[in-house]
Protein backbone atom coordinates (compact mmCIF):
# COMPACT_ATOMS: atom_id res chain seq x y z
CA UNK A 1 0.00 0.00 0.00
CA UNK A 2 1.06 3.21 -0.95
CA UNK A 3 0.81 4.87 2.70
CA UNK A 4 1.90 8.32 1.30
CA UNK A 5 0.21 8.74 -1.68
CA UNK A 6 -3.27 7.50 0.36
CA UNK A 7 -2.63 10.11 3.10
CA UNK A 8 -1.71 13.18 0.71
CA UNK A 9 -5.18 11.81 -1.46
CA UNK A 10 -7.20 12.64 1.41
CA UNK A 11 -6.21 15.63 2.26
CA UNK A 12 -6.59 16.50 -1.06
CA UNK A 13 -9.89 15.61 -1.31
CA UNK A 14 -10.87 17.29 1.72
CA UNK A 15 -9.73 20.34 1.07
CA UNK A 16 -12.58 23.10 1.23
CA UNK A 17 -12.94 25.31 -1.99
CA UNK A 18 -14.80 28.48 -2.89
CA UNK A 19 -16.85 26.33 -5.43
CA UNK A 20 -17.46 23.40 -3.00
CA UNK A 21 -16.80 22.37 0.49
CA UNK A 22 -15.25 18.59 1.43
CA UNK A 23 -17.91 15.94 1.48
CA UNK A 24 -20.24 16.29 4.27
CA UNK A 25 -23.27 14.82 6.13
CA UNK A 26 -25.44 18.22 3.97
CA UNK A 27 -27.71 18.39 7.43
CA UNK A 28 -27.65 17.62 11.11
CA UNK A 29 -29.26 14.71 11.79
CA UNK A 30 -30.15 15.78 15.21
CA UNK A 31 -32.20 12.05 16.31
CA UNK A 32 -28.90 10.06 15.84
CA UNK A 33 -26.19 12.95 17.28
CA UNK A 34 -23.88 10.42 18.88
CA UNK A 35 -23.78 10.44 22.93
CA UNK A 36 -20.85 12.62 24.13
CA UNK A 37 -20.08 10.14 27.01
CA UNK A 38 -18.51 6.81 26.43
CA UNK A 39 -19.10 4.50 29.12
CA UNK A 40 -17.88 1.03 29.78
CA UNK A 41 -21.00 -0.69 31.00
CA UNK A 42 -20.40 -3.02 33.53
CA UNK A 43 -17.13 -2.12 34.33
CA UNK A 44 -16.16 -1.86 38.44
CA UNK A 45 -16.43 2.20 39.17
CA UNK A 46 -13.34 4.03 41.23
CA UNK A 47 -15.05 8.08 41.65
CA UNK A 48 -12.39 10.57 41.81
CA UNK A 49 -12.06 13.46 44.36
CA UNK A 50 -13.46 16.99 42.54
CA UNK A 51 -10.99 19.16 44.98
CA UNK A 52 -8.08 21.08 43.50
CA UNK A 53 -5.74 20.60 46.09
CA UNK A 54 -3.41 22.33 48.63
CA UNK A 55 -1.33 25.40 47.45
CA UNK A 56 -2.66 25.69 43.17
CA UNK A 57 0.10 27.29 41.30
CA UNK A 58 -0.59 30.49 39.34
CA UNK A 59 -0.21 30.11 35.29
CA UNK A 60 2.98 31.74 35.21
CA UNK A 61 4.79 29.30 37.65
CA UNK A 62 4.14 26.25 35.08
CA UNK A 63 6.24 28.01 32.91
CA UNK A 64 9.23 28.44 35.38
CA UNK A 65 11.40 25.10 35.55
CA UNK A 66 11.32 24.30 39.48
CA UNK A 67 8.54 26.94 40.49
CA UNK A 68 5.77 24.36 41.07
CA UNK A 69 6.45 21.80 43.78
CA UNK A 70 5.83 18.08 43.22
CA UNK A 71 2.74 16.27 44.23
CA UNK A 72 2.99 12.86 44.78
CA UNK A 73 2.03 10.29 42.55
CA UNK A 74 -1.50 8.72 44.16
CA UNK A 75 -4.75 8.37 43.04
CA UNK A 76 -6.22 12.08 44.68
CA UNK A 77 -3.64 13.80 42.33
CA UNK A 78 -4.00 11.28 39.26
CA UNK A 79 -7.64 12.63 39.97
CA UNK A 80 -6.49 16.63 39.68
CA UNK A 81 -4.50 15.75 36.56
CA UNK A 82 -7.59 14.09 34.48
CA UNK A 83 -9.97 16.54 36.12
CA UNK A 84 -8.09 19.50 34.91
CA UNK A 85 -7.02 18.10 30.96
CA UNK A 86 -9.89 15.76 30.25
CA UNK A 87 -12.51 16.42 32.62
CA UNK A 88 -15.56 19.14 32.17
CA UNK A 89 -15.09 22.78 32.97
CA UNK A 90 -18.89 23.95 32.97
CA UNK A 91 -22.25 23.14 31.47
CA UNK A 92 -24.46 25.40 29.32
CA UNK A 93 -27.94 25.98 28.87
CA UNK A 94 -30.29 27.26 26.86
CA UNK A 95 -33.96 26.90 27.49
CA UNK A 96 -34.56 23.05 27.77
CA UNK A 97 -30.86 21.96 26.14
CA UNK A 98 -27.93 21.69 27.66
CA UNK A 99 -24.60 20.73 26.71
CA UNK A 100 -20.72 20.09 28.48
CA UNK A 101 -17.90 21.89 28.33
CA UNK A 102 -14.70 20.66 28.72
CA UNK A 103 -11.08 21.54 29.95
CA UNK A 104 -9.87 20.50 26.43
CA UNK A 105 -11.35 22.16 23.67
CA UNK A 106 -12.71 20.15 20.63
CA UNK A 107 -14.40 21.01 16.65
CA UNK A 108 -17.93 21.71 17.86
CA UNK A 109 -17.98 20.38 21.02
CA UNK A 110 -18.16 17.14 19.98
CA UNK A 111 -15.19 15.63 22.07
CA UNK A 112 -14.33 12.71 20.20
CA UNK A 113 -11.27 12.07 22.29
CA UNK A 114 -11.11 9.39 25.02
CA UNK A 115 -8.57 9.21 28.03
CA UNK A 116 -7.18 5.90 29.58
CA UNK A 117 -4.65 5.26 32.46
CA UNK A 118 -2.45 2.48 33.17
CA UNK A 119 -1.16 2.43 36.35
CA UNK A 120 1.41 0.05 38.32
CA UNK A 121 -0.88 0.82 41.58
CA UNK A 122 -1.07 4.04 43.55
CA UNK A 123 -2.12 4.86 47.46
CA UNK A 124 -5.60 4.60 46.68
CA UNK A 125 -6.02 3.18 43.13
CA UNK A 126 -5.32 -0.98 41.96
CA UNK A 127 -2.72 -1.43 39.53
CA UNK A 128 -4.37 -2.13 35.87
CA UNK A 129 -6.05 -0.03 32.77
CA UNK A 130 -8.96 2.32 33.20
CA UNK A 131 -10.99 4.20 31.19
CA UNK A 132 -11.56 8.00 32.07
CA UNK A 133 -15.47 8.46 32.58
CA UNK A 134 -15.35 12.63 32.74
CA UNK A 135 -19.34 12.86 33.00
CA UNK A 136 -18.75 11.14 36.44
CA UNK A 137 -15.09 12.11 37.36
CA UNK A 138 -14.41 7.90 37.68
CA UNK A 139 -12.03 5.42 36.38
CA UNK A 140 -13.82 2.37 34.93
CA UNK A 141 -11.12 -0.45 35.17
CA UNK A 142 -11.07 -2.35 31.92
CA UNK A 143 -8.21 -4.58 33.03
CA UNK A 144 -6.19 -5.97 36.14
CA UNK A 145 -3.44 -7.69 35.12
CA UNK A 146 -2.66 -10.45 37.37
CA UNK A 147 1.12 -10.95 36.21
CA UNK A 148 3.46 -9.17 39.26
CA UNK A 149 5.69 -8.08 35.30
CA UNK A 150 2.41 -5.31 35.27
CA UNK A 151 3.78 -3.00 37.65
CA UNK A 152 7.60 -4.44 37.42
CA UNK A 153 7.27 -2.73 34.29
CA UNK A 154 6.54 0.88 35.65
CA UNK A 155 9.63 3.06 35.96
CA UNK A 156 9.30 4.80 39.52
CA UNK A 157 6.97 7.83 39.48
CA UNK A 158 5.34 6.94 36.01
CA UNK A 159 1.94 6.69 35.15
CA UNK A 160 0.74 6.05 31.60
CA UNK A 161 -2.11 8.23 29.77
CA UNK A 162 -3.18 6.71 26.46
CA UNK A 163 -5.77 8.86 24.25
CA UNK A 164 -8.25 7.55 21.34
CA UNK A 165 -10.77 9.21 18.98
CA UNK A 166 -14.19 7.99 18.01
CA UNK A 167 -14.06 9.36 14.67
CA UNK A 168 -18.22 9.09 14.37
CA UNK A 169 -18.39 11.76 16.67
CA UNK A 170 -16.75 14.43 14.26
CA UNK A 171 -17.95 12.62 11.06
CA UNK A 172 -21.71 13.20 11.81
CA UNK A 173 -21.21 16.69 12.18
CA UNK A 174 -18.41 16.84 9.61
CA UNK A 175 -18.17 14.27 7.44
CA UNK A 176 -14.91 13.32 5.95
CA UNK A 177 -12.96 16.06 7.24
CA UNK A 178 -13.74 15.15 10.16
CA UNK A 179 -10.29 13.05 10.46
CA UNK A 180 -8.54 15.80 10.33
CA UNK A 181 -10.36 17.30 13.36
CA UNK A 182 -9.83 14.49 15.70
CA UNK A 183 -6.17 14.57 14.91
CA UNK A 184 -6.01 18.58 16.24
CA UNK A 185 -8.04 17.39 19.23
CA UNK A 186 -6.23 14.87 20.35
CA UNK A 187 -3.17 17.55 20.02
CA UNK A 188 -5.29 20.13 21.96
CA UNK A 189 -5.99 17.18 24.85
CA UNK A 190 -2.15 16.09 24.84
CA UNK A 191 -1.44 20.02 25.39
CA UNK A 192 -4.13 19.77 27.91
CA UNK A 193 -2.38 16.75 30.06
CA UNK A 194 0.78 18.65 30.08
CA UNK A 195 -0.55 21.88 31.34
CA UNK A 196 -2.40 20.05 34.38
CA UNK A 197 0.46 17.68 34.84
CA UNK A 198 2.66 20.89 35.24
CA UNK A 199 0.23 22.45 37.71
CA UNK A 200 1.05 19.21 40.03
CA UNK A 201 4.58 19.72 39.34
CA UNK A 202 5.21 16.54 36.99
CA UNK A 203 6.06 16.08 33.47
CA UNK A 204 4.79 14.31 30.07
CA UNK A 205 6.27 13.14 27.70
CA UNK A 206 5.10 11.44 24.19
CA UNK A 207 6.16 8.01 24.23
CA UNK A 208 7.70 6.72 21.19
CA UNK A 209 8.48 3.31 19.80
CA UNK A 210 4.83 2.16 20.38
CA UNK A 211 3.15 1.06 17.27
CA UNK A 212 -0.84 1.64 17.24
CA UNK A 213 -1.16 -2.29 17.53
CA UNK A 214 0.68 -1.97 20.88
CA UNK A 215 -1.62 0.88 22.14
CA UNK A 216 -4.73 -0.58 20.61
CA UNK A 217 -3.76 -4.21 22.74
CA UNK A 218 -3.06 -2.22 26.14
CA UNK A 219 -5.99 -0.15 25.79
CA UNK A 220 -8.27 -2.50 25.17
CA UNK A 221 -9.29 -1.28 22.05
CA UNK A 222 -9.01 -4.63 19.91
CA UNK A 223 -11.47 -6.32 21.61
CA UNK A 224 -14.42 -6.74 19.27
CA UNK A 225 -16.51 -8.39 22.20
CA UNK A 226 -16.18 -5.18 23.93
CA UNK A 227 -17.20 -2.96 20.69
CA UNK A 228 -20.35 -5.20 19.86
CA UNK A 229 -22.92 -2.94 18.23
CA UNK A 230 -21.25 -0.14 19.74
CA UNK A 231 -18.70 2.94 18.11
CA UNK A 232 -15.13 1.53 17.92
CA UNK A 233 -12.16 3.94 18.87
CA UNK A 234 -9.20 4.78 17.28
CA UNK A 235 -5.72 4.78 19.24
CA UNK A 236 -3.86 7.69 19.11
CA UNK A 237 -0.85 8.06 21.39
CA UNK A 238 0.80 7.13 24.62
CA UNK A 239 1.93 9.81 27.04
CA UNK A 240 4.62 9.24 30.09
CA UNK A 241 3.42 10.80 32.80
CA UNK A 242 4.13 11.31 36.79
CA UNK A 243 6.61 13.19 39.11
CA UNK A 244 9.49 11.45 37.19
CA UNK A 245 7.99 9.99 33.95
CA UNK A 246 10.51 7.52 31.90
CA UNK A 247 10.65 6.02 28.88
CA UNK A 248 8.56 2.60 28.59
CA UNK A 249 8.44 -0.14 26.35
CA UNK A 250 5.73 -2.16 24.81
CA UNK A 251 7.11 -5.60 24.98
CA UNK A 252 6.80 -6.10 29.05
CA UNK A 253 3.52 -4.47 29.54
CA UNK A 254 1.79 -6.63 26.44
CA UNK A 255 3.35 -9.78 28.13
CA UNK A 256 1.99 -8.99 31.40
CA UNK A 257 -1.49 -8.30 29.68
CA UNK A 258 -1.45 -12.04 28.62
CA UNK A 259 -4.46 -13.79 30.18
CA UNK A 260 -5.31 -10.73 31.99
CA UNK A 261 -9.69 -10.33 32.60
CA UNK A 262 -11.42 -7.47 31.08
CA UNK A 263 -14.35 -5.92 31.71
CA UNK A 264 -17.09 -3.50 30.53
CA UNK A 265 -18.62 -3.60 27.11
CA UNK A 266 -18.94 -0.07 25.52
CA UNK A 267 -22.36 1.74 25.56
CA UNK A 268 -23.75 2.61 21.87
CA UNK A 269 -23.61 6.17 20.92
CA UNK A 270 -26.07 6.68 17.77
CA UNK A 271 -28.45 4.82 16.78
CA UNK A 272 -27.20 4.34 13.27
CA UNK A 273 -23.51 4.95 12.23
CA UNK A 274 -23.02 6.12 8.72
CA UNK A 275 -20.03 5.10 6.97
CA UNK A 276 -17.76 7.78 5.74
CA UNK A 277 -14.64 4.78 3.65
CA UNK A 278 -12.45 8.14 3.17
CA UNK A 279 -11.81 8.14 7.13
CA UNK A 280 -11.11 4.53 7.62
CA UNK A 281 -8.71 4.68 4.58
CA UNK A 282 -6.46 7.72 6.00
CA UNK A 283 -6.35 6.00 9.16
CA UNK A 284 -5.12 2.79 7.70
CA UNK A 285 -2.75 4.65 5.93
CA UNK A 286 -1.49 7.01 8.76
CA UNK A 287 -1.25 3.80 11.42
CA UNK A 288 2.52 3.48 13.07
CA UNK A 289 3.19 -0.24 12.24
CA UNK A 290 6.19 -0.33 14.49
CA UNK A 291 8.91 1.74 15.98
CA UNK A 292 9.38 5.18 13.98
CA UNK A 293 13.15 4.06 14.32
CA UNK A 294 13.46 8.25 14.62
CA UNK A 295 16.79 9.71 15.72
CA UNK A 296 15.92 12.06 18.75
CA UNK A 297 15.42 15.92 18.16
CA UNK A 298 17.03 18.78 19.83
CA UNK A 299 13.19 19.76 20.67
CA UNK A 300 14.02 22.75 22.78
CA UNK A 301 15.75 25.88 22.03
CA UNK A 302 17.76 26.59 25.00
CA UNK A 303 19.10 30.02 24.37
CA UNK A 304 15.42 31.38 25.05
CA UNK A 305 15.00 33.80 27.92
CA UNK A 306 12.14 32.97 30.58
CA UNK A 307 8.62 33.88 29.56
CA UNK A 308 7.04 37.45 30.60
CA UNK A 309 4.65 36.35 33.01
CA UNK A 310 0.99 37.80 31.87
CA UNK A 311 -0.31 40.77 33.09
CA UNK A 312 -2.16 39.24 36.58
CA UNK A 313 -1.14 36.65 38.58
CA UNK A 314 -3.90 33.89 38.07
CA UNK A 315 -4.59 30.22 39.45
CA UNK A 316 -3.32 27.70 36.99
CA UNK A 317 -6.71 25.32 37.96
CA UNK A 318 -9.06 28.19 37.47
CA UNK A 319 -7.91 29.07 34.31
CA UNK A 320 -7.83 25.71 32.65
CA UNK A 321 -11.75 25.68 33.73
CA UNK A 322 -12.57 28.81 32.24
CA UNK A 323 -11.16 28.83 29.25
CA UNK A 324 -13.83 28.91 26.93
CA UNK A 325 -14.21 29.48 22.82
CA UNK A 326 -15.33 32.88 21.48
CA UNK A 327 -18.17 32.38 19.29
CA UNK A 328 -17.66 36.30 18.39
CA UNK A 329 -16.44 39.26 18.80
CA UNK A 330 -16.89 43.14 19.49
CA UNK A 331 -14.44 44.21 16.11
CA UNK A 332 -13.99 47.39 18.40
CA UNK A 333 -11.15 46.03 20.84
CA UNK A 334 -7.45 46.21 20.76
CA UNK A 335 -4.57 44.52 22.26
CA UNK A 336 -1.88 45.80 23.57
CA UNK A 337 1.22 44.85 21.74
CA UNK A 338 3.26 43.48 24.77
CA UNK A 339 -0.14 41.15 24.89
CA UNK A 340 0.83 39.86 21.09
CA UNK A 341 4.57 39.53 22.22
CA UNK A 342 3.87 37.61 25.11
CA UNK A 343 1.60 35.57 23.27
CA UNK A 344 3.42 34.77 20.54
CA UNK A 345 6.93 33.68 23.08
CA UNK A 346 4.75 31.10 24.52
CA UNK A 347 4.58 29.35 21.50
CA UNK A 348 8.46 28.98 21.57
CA UNK A 349 9.76 25.36 22.83
CA UNK A 350 11.51 25.89 25.79
CA UNK A 351 13.25 23.06 27.93
CA UNK A 352 11.09 21.69 30.54
CA UNK A 353 8.14 24.32 30.14
CA UNK A 354 4.49 23.12 28.74
CA UNK A 355 2.88 22.23 26.51
CA UNK A 356 5.56 21.55 24.26
CA UNK A 357 8.34 19.91 25.93
CA UNK A 358 5.68 16.92 25.78
CA UNK A 359 6.34 16.40 22.27
CA UNK A 360 9.61 14.39 20.56
CA UNK A 361 10.24 16.90 17.39
CA UNK A 362 11.48 20.27 16.69
CA UNK A 363 9.03 22.93 15.70
CA UNK A 364 7.21 21.88 12.37
CA UNK A 365 3.80 24.38 12.71
CA UNK A 366 4.45 27.76 11.93
CA UNK A 367 2.29 30.93 11.99
CA UNK A 368 0.88 33.37 9.12
CA UNK A 369 -1.05 36.09 10.80
CA UNK A 370 -3.14 38.62 10.29
CA UNK A 371 -2.87 41.80 12.34
CA UNK A 372 -5.75 43.79 12.71
CA UNK A 373 -5.99 45.51 15.96
CA UNK A 374 -2.78 45.30 17.84
CA UNK A 375 -1.69 48.31 19.30
CA UNK A 376 1.39 50.03 18.27
CA UNK A 377 2.19 47.18 15.71
CA UNK A 378 0.72 47.94 11.66
CA UNK A 379 -1.99 46.13 10.57
CA UNK A 380 -1.29 43.48 8.12
CA UNK A 381 0.67 40.20 7.51
CA UNK A 382 3.11 38.29 9.17
CA UNK A 383 5.12 35.39 9.68
CA UNK A 384 5.85 33.30 13.07
CA UNK A 385 8.69 30.77 12.46
CA UNK A 386 8.28 28.57 15.78
CA UNK A 387 12.24 27.61 14.62
CA UNK A 388 14.60 30.12 13.85
CA UNK A 389 15.94 27.15 11.46
CA UNK A 390 12.92 27.40 9.70
CA UNK A 391 12.84 30.68 8.34
CA UNK A 392 14.54 30.44 5.69
CA UNK A 393 12.43 27.05 4.60
CA UNK A 394 9.11 29.46 4.89
CA UNK A 395 10.65 32.53 2.97
CA UNK A 396 11.80 29.93 -0.06
CA UNK A 397 7.90 28.29 -0.43
CA UNK A 398 6.42 31.43 -0.38
CA UNK A 399 5.66 34.56 -3.05
CA UNK A 400 9.32 36.33 -3.28
CA UNK A 401 7.69 39.31 -3.42
CA UNK A 402 6.71 39.66 -0.08
CA UNK A 403 8.90 42.10 2.23
CA UNK A 404 9.88 39.87 5.09
CA UNK A 405 10.95 43.02 7.27
CA UNK A 406 12.18 41.73 10.73
CA UNK A 407 9.63 43.43 13.01
CA UNK A 408 11.87 45.77 15.22
CA UNK A 409 9.17 46.56 18.05
CA UNK A 410 9.40 42.50 19.17
CA UNK A 411 11.83 41.24 21.20
CA UNK A 412 14.74 40.33 19.34
CA UNK A 413 14.39 36.49 20.11
CA UNK A 414 10.96 36.20 18.27
CA UNK A 415 11.17 34.88 14.53
CA UNK A 416 8.70 37.71 13.58
CA UNK A 417 8.58 38.95 10.04
CA UNK A 418 6.24 41.46 8.28
CA UNK A 419 5.44 40.84 4.92
CA UNK A 420 2.60 43.34 4.19
CA UNK A 421 1.25 46.70 6.03
CA UNK A 422 -2.30 46.87 4.75
CA UNK A 423 -5.99 46.44 6.14
CA UNK A 424 -6.43 42.07 5.61
CA UNK A 425 -9.18 42.30 7.11
CA UNK A 426 -11.65 40.78 4.42
CA UNK A 427 -8.84 38.19 2.83
CA UNK A 428 -8.63 37.14 6.94
CA UNK A 429 -12.64 36.47 7.22
CA UNK A 430 -13.24 35.11 3.18
CA UNK A 431 -10.23 32.70 3.58
CA UNK A 432 -11.87 31.62 6.95
CA UNK A 433 -15.20 30.33 5.01
CA UNK A 434 -16.38 33.33 5.47
CA UNK A 435 -16.39 33.84 8.90
CA UNK A 436 -16.56 37.04 11.07
CA UNK A 437 -14.47 35.84 13.73
CA UNK A 438 -11.31 35.67 11.75
CA UNK A 439 -12.01 39.55 10.86
CA UNK A 440 -13.43 40.99 14.38
CA UNK A 441 -10.54 39.95 15.86
CA UNK A 442 -7.22 41.68 17.24
CA UNK A 443 -5.74 39.12 15.20
CA UNK A 444 -5.90 35.57 13.06
CA UNK A 445 -3.81 33.07 11.62
CA UNK A 446 -3.31 30.03 9.48
CA UNK A 447 -0.78 27.43 11.38
CA UNK A 448 1.33 26.69 8.43
CA UNK A 449 3.21 22.56 8.23
CA UNK A 450 6.21 21.45 7.12
CA UNK A 451 3.78 19.23 5.12
CA UNK A 452 5.90 17.05 2.26
CA UNK A 453 9.04 16.51 3.89
CA UNK A 454 6.97 15.10 7.02
CA UNK A 455 5.15 12.70 5.14
CA UNK A 456 8.65 11.53 3.61
CA UNK A 457 9.71 10.33 6.81
CA UNK A 458 6.42 8.12 7.23
CA UNK A 459 2.79 8.84 6.33
CA UNK A 460 1.73 8.65 10.37
CA UNK A 461 3.80 11.83 10.29
CA UNK A 462 0.45 13.65 8.96
CA UNK A 463 -1.43 13.14 12.71
CA UNK A 464 1.63 14.18 14.38
CA UNK A 465 1.36 17.92 12.05
CA UNK A 466 -1.99 17.59 13.36
CA UNK A 467 -1.43 17.22 17.49
CA UNK A 468 1.58 19.88 17.22
CA UNK A 469 -1.36 22.36 15.58
CA UNK A 470 -3.37 21.31 18.32
CA UNK A 471 -0.99 21.47 21.18
CA UNK A 472 -0.36 25.16 19.14
CA UNK A 473 -4.27 25.89 20.10
CA UNK A 474 -4.14 25.01 23.13
CA UNK A 475 -1.07 27.10 24.15
CA UNK A 476 -3.27 29.97 22.34
CA UNK A 477 -6.38 29.07 24.34
CA UNK A 478 -4.52 29.25 27.33
CA UNK A 479 -2.25 32.31 26.93
CA UNK A 480 -5.17 34.79 25.54
CA UNK A 481 -7.08 33.68 28.68
CA UNK A 482 -4.44 34.53 30.54
CA UNK A 483 -3.83 38.13 28.68
CA UNK A 484 -7.08 38.50 29.09
CA UNK A 485 -8.43 37.87 25.65
CA UNK A 486 -10.26 34.87 24.34
CA UNK A 487 -9.53 32.24 21.24
CA UNK A 488 -11.55 30.24 19.12
CA UNK A 489 -9.90 27.63 16.92
CA UNK A 490 -11.14 27.46 13.19
CA UNK A 491 -11.52 24.45 10.80
CA UNK A 492 -13.35 25.82 8.35
CA UNK A 493 -11.12 27.27 5.70
CA UNK A 494 -10.38 27.24 1.99
CA UNK A 495 -7.11 25.42 1.90
CA UNK A 496 -5.96 26.42 -1.42
CA UNK A 497 -7.00 29.88 -1.36
CA UNK A 498 -4.86 30.57 1.38
CA UNK A 499 -2.03 28.89 -0.33
CA UNK A 500 -2.60 31.12 -3.12
CA UNK A 501 -2.68 34.22 -1.17
CA UNK A 502 0.78 33.53 0.83
CA UNK A 503 2.08 32.30 -2.65
CA UNK A 504 3.00 29.09 -1.62
CA UNK A 505 2.83 26.55 -4.50
CA UNK A 506 2.62 22.24 -3.98
CA UNK A 507 2.79 20.76 -0.79
CA UNK A 508 5.74 21.87 1.36
CA UNK A 509 3.83 24.00 3.19
CA UNK A 510 0.20 23.21 4.02
CA UNK A 511 -2.32 25.15 6.15
CA UNK A 512 -3.69 22.64 8.91
CA UNK A 513 -5.74 25.02 11.43
CA UNK A 514 -6.79 28.23 11.64
CA UNK A 515 -7.28 30.26 15.12
CA UNK A 516 -8.61 33.79 16.00
CA UNK A 517 -8.08 35.66 19.13
CA UNK A 518 -9.66 39.03 20.29
CA UNK A 519 -12.43 40.40 22.76
CA UNK A 520 -15.25 38.27 23.01
CA UNK A 521 -19.03 39.04 23.18
CA UNK A 522 -20.82 37.20 25.79
CA UNK A 523 -24.53 35.73 24.68
CA UNK A 524 -26.51 36.65 27.55
CA UNK A 525 -29.17 33.83 26.55
CA UNK A 526 -26.64 31.18 28.02
CA UNK A 527 -26.67 29.92 32.04
CA UNK A 528 -23.58 28.60 33.03
CA UNK A 529 -24.00 25.78 35.19
CA UNK A 530 -21.37 24.06 37.99
CA UNK A 531 -19.48 20.93 36.12
CA UNK A 532 -19.87 18.49 38.73
CA UNK A 533 -23.38 19.80 39.76
CA UNK A 534 -24.88 16.91 38.64
CA UNK A 535 -23.07 14.51 41.05
CA UNK A 536 -25.16 15.80 43.69
CA UNK A 537 -27.92 13.79 42.81
CA UNK A 538 -26.37 10.08 40.92
CA UNK A 539 -29.50 9.19 39.48
CA UNK A 540 -29.55 12.81 37.29
CA UNK A 541 -26.40 11.95 36.36
CA UNK A 542 -26.94 8.39 35.23
CA UNK A 543 -29.56 9.85 33.45
CA UNK A 544 -27.57 12.33 31.49
CA UNK A 545 -25.11 9.16 30.54
CA UNK A 546 -28.04 7.54 28.46
CA UNK A 547 -29.10 7.58 25.24
CA UNK A 548 -28.23 10.42 22.56
CA UNK A 549 -30.41 13.23 22.88
CA UNK A 550 -31.88 11.84 26.26
CA UNK A 551 -31.73 14.87 28.66
CA UNK A 552 -28.92 15.92 26.39
CA UNK A 553 -31.25 17.92 24.19
CA UNK A 554 -29.59 19.81 21.19
CA UNK A 555 -25.78 19.84 22.64
CA UNK A 556 -23.78 20.51 19.92
CA UNK A 557 -24.55 24.67 19.54
CA UNK A 558 -24.40 24.49 15.80
CA UNK A 559 -22.42 27.61 15.21
CA UNK A 560 -19.57 26.57 17.92
CA UNK A 561 -16.79 26.08 15.69
CA UNK A 562 -14.18 24.73 18.65
CA UNK A 563 -15.73 24.90 22.32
Amino acid sequence: MDERGAVARYHERTKHHFHRYAEGPGRLDWANQPNPFRIYEGAPKRPLALDGGEGPATFDALHRTGAVSCRPLNAANLGRLLRFSMGLSAWKALGEDRWALRCNPSSGNLHPTEAYVASPGLTGLAAGVYHYDSLHHALELRSAPSSTGWSAAFPEGTVLLGLASIHWREAWKYGERAFRYCQHDAGHALAAVRYAAAALGWRATLLEGWSDEAGERLLGLRRDEDFEGADREAFDLLLSVGPSPAPVHAAAFLEALDGAVWSGRANGLSAERVPWPAIEQVHEASRLGGASGRVAEETTDRGLPALQPPPTETGAMDLFLRRRSAVAFDGRGTMPRASFFRILDALLPRPGVPPFDALTWAPRIHLALFAHRVEGLAAGLYVFARASSAVGRLRSSMNPAWAWDPVPEAPAHLPLFRLASEDLREPARVLSCVQAIASDSCFSLGMLAEFATSLDEGAWWYRRLYWEAGAVGQALYLRAEAEGFRGTGIGCYFDDEVHRFLGIEGDALQSLYHFTVGVPIEDGRLTTLEPYGHLEGREQASRCAGKSGESLGGAVPPDLLTS
